[in-house]
């Protein structure tokens, strides 16, 4: 009489033996898979045999696995090439005047102060407003009325009394009247790149009288 059981308390499936080397690491890789495949074969009770189509279809999983993480691996890979290309980009604008989102700006040497802001629809009065950083108005400008469109601006620096204003940051608000209600608008300010610095995954500009920012937030390059 044949005994049927044989080897019944020794035979582990794959999908066993996977189970239990999961408590001793997360990751399978290929050596380790091939082993348990081995093993299963080893093991397997001849009188009832793994079927061909498991097993390929076994073969297949971990292609599937193995093909996504070299997947993942050439991502991070053209990730990383891109972030080095990010960050040669941003070095090269060291230095340099970009227009950014903002109502700060610092007064420098120049003695002047750049920008620019965005009017939704035609406003019957436009003025722009410089304030110094304790919050004290030290010029307003009347720039009149205006159609819709995006406007450029420039501050000489000096203030309402014709003296010249002290370096250092400014706040800039621009408002306008539209069907007789007060708008404050969009501004944009121009300021130099001071330095470039790595925030996470992100390149950030450090730019005087403005702030870190983002690279995705530069408007214009000058």
């Amino acid at each position: 009489m044949i005994d049927t059981n044989y080897g019944t308390t020794d035979i582990r499936t794959a999908a066993e033996l996977n189970a239990a080397s999961a408590d001793k690491s997360k990751e399978l890789g290929q050596n380790e898979f091939l082993k348990l495949m081995i093993a299963q074969l080893e093991h397997q009770d001849p009188l009832s045999p793994q079927d061909g189509g498991e097993f390929v279809a076994q073969l297949a999983q971990f292609s599937s696995v193995e093909g996504i993480e070299k997947l993942n691996n050439s991502v991070s890979s053209a990730v990383s090439s891109f972030q080095s290309s990010q960050a040669l980009q941003a070095t090269s604008m060291i230095g340099r005047s970009v227009r950014i989102e903002s109502n700060s700006a610092l007064l420098g040497s120049s003695g002047s102060i750049a920008g620019s802001y965005e009017l939704p629809s035609s406003s019957q009065k436009v003025e722009i407003e410089i304030n110094n950083s304790s919050g004290e108005l030290v010029r307003k400008i009347n720039v009149g009325p205006q159609p819709q469109g995006t406007f450029s601006f420039e501050w000489d620096g000096l203030k309402d009394d014709g003296s010249v204003a002290e370096q250092g940051n400014y706040q800039v608000d621009v408002q306008a009247s539209i069907a007789g209600e007060n708008y404050e608008l969009r501004t944009f300010m121009d300021g130099n790149v001071d330095s470039v610095t790595m925030q996470g995954n992100t390149l950030a500009l450090n730019i005087g009288g403005i702030g870190t920012v983002s690279v995705d937030q530069v408007r214009e390059i000058k």
